[in-house]
């Protein structure tokens, strides 16, 4: 009997146990089916402009804010028509007042393809005190608070330019790729003039050159910005006016190189010839340079210019060093715009220097010839510079891209020996698209180029391609 019951107890723990363990399970998977349920609310409820935050960052995430004057816009336009793309692009074009004519500015043959025309608001308010100055800097820094009140919806980056500031918008998207959209960013570049920088900043952004601000700085920033213009009416020109607003915010500049304001005259030849690693992202003052290409003025040369850009904007102006081995020869092709033959060889870092073609922008002032990037001055003797070849044009097709440079500096009266690349008429380069990843972009690599077997003549051929684990050098 003592047994029957012994017996009975361990069925009845098993049973309990049993029960115990069911109920466990049925109560698991209830509160693994709410939590299904309430997560799949969760997603339901984000709104779709969040639920795309991931999408890679594209022109339609970007506004842009141009500064621009009743008396220029007419010609500057010309600039906007190469860069803006009506379809993808949004932001306006400040100006203090339409003329008597609107058509001045909105022709109906061109208006599709610029930028819409906005009136800056009143700045009579503020004061301006710096003397010889133009108050007219004012309103041009405002154009960053008018510009967020257009009030755009899924922006990323607002983008401020002068109206003679040509942007690259390919690279200026893949540049902006690189930074997280949702923190606060400053980006841009200064001068390539020691004493410009000098006299207003280091860390500022020029805006000539283009500047960049994510979208939650920038609605932060309009807020703010009255209350800064009050207390700097001592500053000379708007971008003082937005970096130390800024700077009050406690945000610093974050230095991009493909964005330029050269500050030079003259040739820029050498400047352009040695880009840095990175896309080409703007450029600025061309009415105060040379054509960058020979007879030609200086909108046909940067029209001539967006031709190699509308094939591959990411690798224009990227500089690539091979050697030439039979003739002993050193080629620098900065692609899309010109190639240098060097009649020996040259070492590396004095080809990666820019050649001095160029003057400063103020003469009289020991600061203002001092550079913020690395030049070598011309030969003395012509005849020992570098033979140049300016692109004549570039195709893309199944097998790649093929770029034609044609020589130019023909007319020096230097012996055509033999050996001497002056001899040479014209470059052939071929390549493919450079889709550089954001990775590559943080961590950029210049590329290696070969001369071909089957260059022969007045023709020299060179393939571009992906460097391997191997050096740039003199064989």
């Amino acid at each position: 009997m003592f047994a029957e019951m012994k017996s009975s107890k361990a069925s009845s723990s098993s049973c309990f146990i049993n029960v115990f363990l069911i109920s466990v399970s049925f109560c698991t998977i209830y509160l693994l089916v709410l939590l299904y349920l309430f997560r799949a609310s969760e997603v339901a409820n984000i709104p779709a402009s969040s639920q795309g935050a991931s999408a890679p960052t594209s022109l339609e995430h970007l506004v842009f804010g141009i500064a621009s004057n009743r008396g220029s816009w007419l010609d500057r336009k010309e600039y906007a028509k190469l860069w803006w793309q009506p379809q993808k692009m949004r932001g306006c074009v400040f100006v203090e007042s339409m003329p008597d004519n609107e058509s001045y500015y909105n022709d109906s043959s061109s208006n599709s393809l610029l930028p819409p025309v906005c009136i800056s608001e009143d700045t009579s308010r503020f004061r301006y005190t710096y003397r010889g100055g133009d108050r007219s800097a004012i309103r041009v820094a405002r154009v960053v608070s008018e510009t967020v009140a257009l009030n755009h919806s899924g922006v990323r980056w607002f983008v401020f330019g002068d109206d003679d500031t040509v942007f690259f918008p390919e690279n200026l998207v893949k540049t902006l790729s690189k930074y997280d959209h949702e923190l606060w960013y400053y980006i841009g570049t200064n001068s390539e003039i020691h004493g410009q920088n000098w006299l207003f900043s280091f860390d500022m952004a020029f805006g000539g050159a283009g500047f960049a601000l994510s979208y939650p700085l920038a609605k932060v920033l309009a807020k703010v910005f009255d209350s800064c213009l009050e207390r700097y009416p001592h500053l000379y020109g708007s971008d003082s006016r937005i970096y130390t607003c800024l700077a009050e915010l406690g945000v610093g500049l974050t230095h991009e190189p493909g964005f330029h304001q050269i500050d030079v005259k003259g040739d820029v030849f050498g400047l352009l010839a040695t880009h840095p690693l990175t896309p080409l992202v703007s450029l600025h003052h061309l009415d105060h340079i040379d054509p960058i290409f020979p007879n030609m003025t200086a909108k046909q040369a940067i029209a001539h210019l967006f031709e190699a850009v509308n094939i591959d904007s990411e690798r224009v102006l990227q500089q690539t060093v091979c050697y030439d081995r039979w003739f002993s020869w050193t080629i620098s092709v900065s692609w899309g715009y010109a190639v240098q033959v060097f009649e020996n060889h040259q070492f590396l870092p004095d080809v990666l220097r820019a050649h001095k073609t160029f003057r400063q922008w103020k003469k009289g002032h020991v600061v203002q010839e001092g550079y913020l990037f690395d030049t070598r001055e011309l030969h003395i003797d012509p005849c020992r510079r570098p033979t140049i070849f300016f692109l004549d044009r570039a195709s893309s097709g199944e097998d790649g891209i093929e770029s034609t440079y044609r020589q130019y500096n023909s007319s020096d009266n230097c012996s055509l020996d033999m050996g001497l690349p002056k001899k040479l008429a014209e470059v052939k380069v071929f390549s493919h698209k450079l889709d550089l990843k954001i990775k590559q972009l943080q961590a950029p690599r210049r590329y290696c180029c070969d001369v071909l077997p089957f260059s022969q003549g007045e023709v020299l051929q060179l393939a571009i391609r992906e460097c391997k684990e191997e050096l740039i050098h003199i064989h």
